[in-house]
């Protein structure tokens, strides 16, 4: 701890952004960094506490104490080394996650958590600059392959770490380019697609395999694959949406989120050369259905994308300002939170059911909602609030309410058990491996432990890699 009342003389910094009024018109990354003293006094608060909550908060255990050491004492190399043995890719961590380590900051106990995930992020961006960021290399060459389907955060850990232990390692993308829900469903404005193509580029060139445009279980057969390859891990995400089965959901302009957000970054990539209009919020009243991060992108997108007014409501109750004392330190904080897409423009409610779609000649008009009063929250519980019945005025509505599981078809293919939430059932070392027993098959990610966080992805990634190792280490005995 370079100083030990850091924590004492500097408040906690504002991330510097572009303003919403600037910000609005473009799709590019609007954060911009600090001074390098700012870097100094910001890590500084870091306490070096005798019990670090942050590595647990962390699902990759970074040791953020070590790194904020070396940046407070101007040693940025050292930084970077500290955070690679852990997080195989800050420049998305430091940029898209809602860092849990924050919240389980010592210093947060009383005080504003240290400002972990933008100092990560920069020491990202120096070993970049200052070019400390090369092509993985492995000191050994295995004879096995290994085939990983899907290109998401999960699978392009998994795909890093097998490539460190000396397989060969190809990776399948359906989608055009590789990067998963990195590359199409995350907004350009929060994760620029060339710092995704930029690991893509890396990872290529230290040879791990790419090819994309290839589905799994429709270009190539399950039974195909696994005659190819030693071992397959499943990455693929958990990509099937929840859907509103009420009236009027077959109107044209009721959308999944995802898909609204994927064709605006495909139009940013050129992968698509028309702005379809039933994605397209120019001139329309937008509202967003779901409270979450997705909800929050689809706010920032509609604005930019031109929409006269969006609205965003959430089932649940509208959380508290601060902690309660049933939600305690170091538990993840259950208050009210205000993005930076929020900032640009938009009306929230809370508490709010939607009833149905309402329509004329096919098309999307309004969405009738209701106000309720939640009964009993661990049972879902609720009643609607009488009198509080409304209609919405809308011609694009955005189902941003989660996603249930992944697409069942490939896990089929193989011959999967399935978890009684519809995820990929594994067992043994990592809780990795799958049932099937005449050749490897593992899974990771989201279609493992079903929608969470892209640092879980990775953590996922990080730990499937190491059960394939000691599935071929216990071969060998």
């Amino acid at each position: 701890m370079g100083d030990i009342k850091g924590f004492l003389k500097h408040g906690r910094a504002k991330k510097a952004y572009e303003s919403p009024q600037e910000r609005v018109h473009h799709f590019e990354e609007f954060s911009k960094p600090w001074a390098q003293e700012e870097y100094k006094e910001q890590a500084a608060r870091c306490m070096d506490c005798g019990i670090p909550f942050c590595h647990e908060g962390c699902p990759l255990g970074n040791k953020i104490p070590d790194f904020n050491d070396a940046v407070y004492r101007g040693e940025w190399k050292e930084a970077w080394s500290v955070l690679k043995q852990t997080n195989n890719f800050p420049e998305f961590t430091g940029r898209i996650c809602p860092a849990p380590c924050e919240a389980s900051c010592v210093l947060g106990l009383n005080n504003q958590a240290v400002n972990i995930e933008h100092i990560e992020k920069q020491i990202a961006e120096t070993a970049f600059l200052e070019g400390w960021e090369t092509p993985t290399a492995t000191t050994k060459q295995r004879p096995e392959k290994v085939a990983v389907i899907g290109s998401g955060p999960a699978g392009l850990a998994t795909a890093e770490e097998l490539h460190k232990q000396g397989f060969q390692v190809t990776v399948f993308e359906r989608d055009q380019e590789a990067g998963g829900l990195l590359r199409y469903g995350i907004p350009d404005f929060k994760l620029d697609k060339q710092v995704v193509q930029r690991r893509v580029d890396l990872m290529k060139a230290g040879g791990i395999e790419f090819r994309t445009g290839i589905e799994i279980g429709k270009d190539i057969e399950a039974t195909a694959l696994k005659a190819q390859f030693d071992v397959v891990v499943l990455c693929t995400g958990s990509t099937v949406p929840r859907d509103l089965d009420i009236e009027g959901r077959d109107l044209a302009g009721v959308h999944f989120a995802m898909d609204f957000l994927k064709h605006q970054n495909q139009l940013i990539a050129g992968e698509v050369t028309e702005h379809l209009p039933k994605y397209n919020a120019v001139g329309k009243q937008v509202l967003v259905i779901g409270g979450g991060d997705t909800g929050a992108d689809c706010v920032g997108t509609s604005n930019r994308q031109g929409a006269v007014k969006v609205t965003q409501i959430e089932l649940l109750d509208k959380p508290p300002h601060a902690r309660l004392e049933t939600n305690p330190w170091p538990e993840w904080p259950m208050t009210l939170t205000t993005s930076t897409s929020h900032e640009e423009g938009v009306d929230r409610d809370w508490a709010v059911l939607t009833k149905r779609f309402v329509g004329e000649k096919g098309k999307l008009t309004g969405v009738e909602t209701v106000k309720i009063k939640w009964t009993d929250k661990a049972k879902f519980q609720f009643e609607e609030i009488v009198g509080t019945e409304e209609v919405v005025p809308c011609e694009l509505a955005l189902l941003a309410i989660g996603f249930i599981h992944h697409e069942k078809s490939l896990s089929a293919q193989f011959g999967l058990e399935l978890d009684p939430r519809g995820n990929v059932k594994t067992t043994g070392f990592k809780a990795s491996r799958t049932n099937q027993n005449d050749k490897p098959v593992f899974a990771a990610g989201d279609c493992r432990r079903g929608q969470s966080l892209v640092v879980w992805a990775i953590a996922e990634g990080r730990r499937v890699a190491q059960a394939v190792g000691k599935q071929f280490e216990l071969e060998k005995v």
